[in-house]
């Protein structure tokens, strides 16, 4: 089986089969339920900033067993291109 990996900004990677889902930082933090849970996830040190740029999306991954939330300067239109463009280097 092929690993594939998702480059998220700066030099972090994540292997795609580990994420759960990428969100807009401008449009998904409206939710109350959103706020609440990036902050508890914080407060657990389970959120870790890839860049010190202005955050665009936040990608949350299952990684041995726990939630991990990636906070990236990119968009993700700019993530989805990404994950887009090593599906058709597969097929």
């Amino acid at each position: 089986m092929i690993g594939i990996y998702l480059h998220l900004g700066q030099d972090k990677v994540v292997k795609s089969s580990s994420v759960l889902g990428v969100f807009d930082m401008d449009t998904s933090t409206v939710q109350k339920n959103t706020r609440t849970f990036l902050n508890k996830a914080e407060k657990e040190g389970r959120v870790i900033n890839v860049s010190f740029e202005l955050p665009k999306s936040f990608v949350v991954c299952l990684e041995e067993g726990k939630i991990i939330i990636y906070i990236s300067q990119l968009s993700t239109a700019t993530l989805e291109k990404r994950a887009e463009n090593f599906k058709s280097i597969l097929v």
